[in-house]
This record gives structure tokens, sequence and C-alpha cells, in this order.
């Protein structure tokens, strides 16, 4: 009876441990988890088939910009997506006789700088305003869209989105089948103004010494002489009149 009592507390008192630490662990909240930054690259890797453009945003370092804008920006951002296929459909060589500077340049007009979804391209104003500047002539990019279709045309390629490839109400990443020609690598650019004549360094001595100025030296030598034959006369009639008064 007495070992009956004992195992009979052993089992209360092993039940009152059970509901003490069960009722502790569901009060204590689980950590929420941490939300990585966003990373393009990473996104893109993941999609698979943009080997290239991955490779452009990495040495332009405009992969770095567009995660700093994401961290640090409440506007989004979009980017049009050239596949594999889309670049390897360019001129062979064109994007080796690129410099940096056009490079650059290159994958910019490829970003909206504000979240665009799906289906709110129909509110955007034409030309759209990329990353890459917003002169209507060199860097003018027309979107239009029916439905679910929107279309895309720089002047120098037209193109249509394929699908989306990631999206979380901050960055919207599009596929498009043709890479973004801007008309600014093929539109001359102008020509640098002529610059200004230079004034002559000796304007001032040459008009000194010139014709007019050796004239005025004549002259002036000339008054000169007349005066002094005029006193000269004045003197010598002054002794005559003297001479002849004795």
């Amino acid at each position: 009876m007495l070992m009956m009592k004992h195992s009979l507390l052993s089992l209360s008192l092993l039940l009152i441990v059970l509901f003490y630490s069960t009722t502790s662990s569901a009060q204590t909240p689980a950590p929420a988890p941490s939300s990585a930054p966003t990373d393009i690259i990473r996104i893109l890797k993941k999609a698979g088939g943009f080997t290239t453009l991955i490779r452009l945003l990495t040495t332009t370092q405009v992969a770095t910009q567009i995660n700093a804008q994401l961290l640090n920006s409440n506007n989004g951002l979009t980017l049009f997506a050239p596949n594999d296929n889309a670049f390897q459909s360019l001129k062979p060589g064109f994007l080796n006789s690129l410099n940096d500077q056009q490079k650059n340049e290159l994958i910019q007009f490829h970003e909206l700088p504000t979240f665009i979804s799906i289906s709110n391209f129909d509110t955007l104003s034409n030309p759209v305003r990329t990353q890459a500047g917003d002169d209507p002539d060199r860097l003018a990019l027309n979107i239009t869209s029916s439905g679910n279709q929107v279309n895309m045309t720089t002047g120098v390629v037209n193109t249509t989105v394929g699908g989306s490839v990631y999206s979380d109400h901050q960055l919207a990443i599009y596929q498009v089948d043709k890479v973004l020609l801007p008309r600014d690598f093929f539109i001359p650019k102008p020509p640098p103004p002529a610059p200004a004549p230079s004034k002559p360094k000796d304007s001032k001595k040459k008009s000194a010494d010139g014709p007019e100025s050796s004239a005025h030296n004549d002259s002036a030598a000339m008054s000169l002489k007349h005066k002094s034959g005029m006193w000269v006369s004045v003197v010598v009639a002054a002794v005559a009149v003297a001479v002849f008064s004795l």
C-alpha cells in the first residue's frame, strides 16, 4: 500500500512538471525568421538562363546599385531581363565593341526606378523613364499593354514581355526575348562646339606702331620745328631793331 502511494505521488509530481514545461514553452514566442536583403544575382541564378546578364550586372556593378536601392528606397524597382538567347542574337562582337560607360548605360536602360506589376503597365506615360536617363530622342523606351501582353519599343528593337521571373511587391523582374538597344548607340554624337577665336596678343603694340601713329609723330615733329623757326625769326628781328636804334 505504501509503495502504491509513493508511486502515485511520483506520477503526480511528474505530471505537474510536464504541465508547467508545456505551458512555459507555449508562452515563449518563437523567434521571427530574419529577412535577408534582396540579392539580384542570387535571384537570376536561381531562375537560370541569364548568364550573360549576370556577368554584365556584375562587371558594371549595377547589381550592387540595385541591391542598395532596394534596401534604402520604398519605390522598388523593375528589371527587364534579356535571357542568354537574346544576347546571342546580337550582332557578333557587339558587346565587346561597347566601352564601360556604354555597358553601364545598356544595363540601366533595362531598369525602371519603380516597382511595376504586370497589370499596371498601362498606367505609364511614354516615353518611359529608365535608369539610363530621360533623353526623349536618344534613350526613349515606349511601353504599351493590352491585358497581360506588354509590348516594348526603343526605336531600334521591338519586343514583348515574356513572363514574370520574380516579384515580391518591391522588385519585379520580367523576361524579354530581345536586348533593349537604345537609339543612343546608333545616332551619331553631335560634334563638340568650335573653340572661340583667340584675340591677338600684340594688337595694342601694332596699333601703337602703325601708320596712323607714325603720321601723328611726324606731324608733331613738324609743328615743333615750325615753332622753333618762328622763335628764331623773332629773336633776329629784335636784335636788328636794337642795332639800328644805336
